[in-house]
């Protein structure tokens, strides 16, 4: 039984979560009661080395492992982390390749990896039909096939996810397209385009991980930045892109700097927007991925800030970490700075997605830990879905406190919510939705390729303890005519059931 922990923020002070504290002033204290100074250089993930195979398959190897953190200077704190002690290493692949990922579980318990936002088979996917037992190896293959973007990988073991992420285990994936126009992006990995990863966590007093939490899970007082609590960052270009990362199990962020300029927010979860936003807020529910391109004058110092998120209409709002302010990331300019070139006025077209193509409407109501009145199932197949298709699907909170809907496999546009069409931050390639409790979200996505009766993809709120405690669905993908076919080798055997909430139309 989870013990109900709040964060409620004033005018200068936010919360106290766990024995620590978020304060909007700039200064945060963990929960081991030190300030933070933001003296730690920030770690940039490495990235991970490969090896092209004889057939030309660019092959990566992962291990997930225990490990040890000092989030706190002097407090070892036990983490998990592929290929080291917490996260994982930046795995990067162009489009039109073959990639492999050789994964080894030394964990004392099974795990997975899920590929998040990636186009790929269903059998390669990661998710709870693929766990790989301690000692074991899985070696999942596919071909790239879809425009750059920033991509992350993370455990998926049925009704175990929010431990493993909040444990430690993260990484980005990228993807690269040789063939698409430069368009002013910084793109030295590391120098002037930089993955962050934010995420938090509260500690007991003896350093361990505090793994309580409230209605949405854990909201942390402790707040890292590539697994750094108070990290700084060296600019020396005049323009540096962050690719910025909602790895956190329940907690929105509303990014921005501190002294309120504007950004360029220039990609999504799918990839590049047709054009640069301008914007002074960024916000990202769990797993939502956004790329913003800052400008920096010489010598200046300027604070990565998480403000207020706009969570709409929900209950409590002070018990959601609405109220919550603090700094995340401070960016220190050099006296010298790099010319950076201008970012283009257009970024990409997107390929042609509309709901007028749909030939197939489903609705799905998240309510009270079920979607459509259902909880999870691995034996159950809720939709059937047919190769080739575009679909729309509307989606609904009828709850009074945020989810989100994360669908797997796909790249969905937002049509409309509640009938208007979506802010421009949200008119690029989604995987990840933030759901505003009472309003309706029209998604229309296209099923390409991978059709596979054996083995269902997911679809479920990324609030992780709400996943885990069976705010998910199965759907599979099946040739024109196919049924879902039950597969004792993926897991548990799934059988499909009537579609009672699809309406098809012409």
């Amino acid at each position: 039984m989870r013990r109900w922990r709040v964060a409620v923020a004033g005018a200068v002070v936010a919360a106290v979560v766990g024995g620590g504290v978020v304060a909007c002033n700039g200064v945060s204290v963990s929960a081991v009661d030190v300030p933070v100074t933001f003296d730690a250089a920030l770690p940039v993930p490495p990235l991970a080395p490969s090896q092209v195979d004889a057939d030309g398959t660019r092959t990566f190897e992962l291990t997930a492992q225990e490990g040890t953190t000092q989030f706190v200077e002097g407090v070892d704190t036990p983490t998990w982390g592929f290929d080291g002690d917490l996260l994982g290493p930046t795995l990067r692949a162009n489009r039109g390749e073959q990639v492999a990922v050789t994964v080894r579980n030394e964990l004392p318990e099974p795990t997975s990896v899920h590929w998040h936002g990636m186009h790929l088979p269903a059998a390669m996917d990661g998710g709870p039909h693929q766990e790989v037992a301690p000692g074991a190896t899985w070696r999942p293959t596919w071909q790239v096939d879809q425009p750059a973007a920033t991509l992350w990988y993370h455990p998926h073991p049925h009704g175990r996810t929010e431990e493993h992420v909040y444990r430690g285990l993260a990484g980005f994936f990228l993807l690269d397209d040789p063939q698409a126009p430069d368009v002013g992006l910084p793109h030295t990995y590391g120098v002037d385009d930089v993955p962050v990863v934010v995420q938090d966590r509260n500690l007991e007093r003896d350093g361990t991980l505090d793994l309580e939490g409230g209605e949405l899970g854990v909201l942390g007082s402790l707040v890292t930045a590539n697994g750094v609590r108070g990290a700084h960052l060296p600019v020396t270009t005049q323009r540096i892109r962050l690719r910025l990362l909602n790895g956190s199990t329940a907690r929105t962020y509303a990014f921005g700097l501190a002294d309120d300029r504007e950004v360029l927010q220039v990609a999504s979860d799918g990839g590049l927007l047709p054009a640069p936003v301008p914007t002074t807020r960024v916000q990202l529910s769990p797993g939502e991925r956004a790329e913003v391109v800052v400008t920096m004058t010489p010598g200046e110092t300027v604070r990565l800030r998480s403000f207020r998120p706009e969570l709409g209409r929900i209950a409590a709002g002070f018990a959601m970490g609405a109220q919550d302010e603090f700094d995340v990331l401070e960016l220190r300019a050099a006296a010298e700075l790099a010319p950076s070139p201008q970012v283009a006025p257009a970024l990409t077209t997107l390929a042609p997605l509309s709901a007028d193509d749909a030939t197939v409407t489903r609705s799905f109501d998240l309510q009270n830990r079920e979607i459509n009145g259902l909880r999870m199932d691995m034996g159950r197949v809720d939709e059937t879905v047919q190769v080739g298709a575009t679909e729309v699907w509307e989606v609904r909170n009828l709850d009074a406190f945020p989810h989100n809907f994360h669908v797997h496999d796909v790249q969905f546009r937002v049509a409309d919510i509640d009938g208007a069409p979506p802010p421009p931050a949200l008119a690029g390639a989604k995987d990840t939705v933030y759901l505003e409790p009472r309003r309706t979200y029209r998604l229309v996505m296209r099923f390409e390729d991978h059709a596979d009766p054996d083995v269902p993809y997911m679809f479920h709120c990324h609030l992780l303890l709400h996943e885990d405690e069976g705010l998910m669905g199965q759907f599979v993908v099946v040739e024109p005519g196919g049924a879902a076919k039950p597969d004792g080798a993926a897991g548990t055997p799934p059988a499909p059931r009537d579609e009672g909430t699809t309406h098809h139309h012409g």
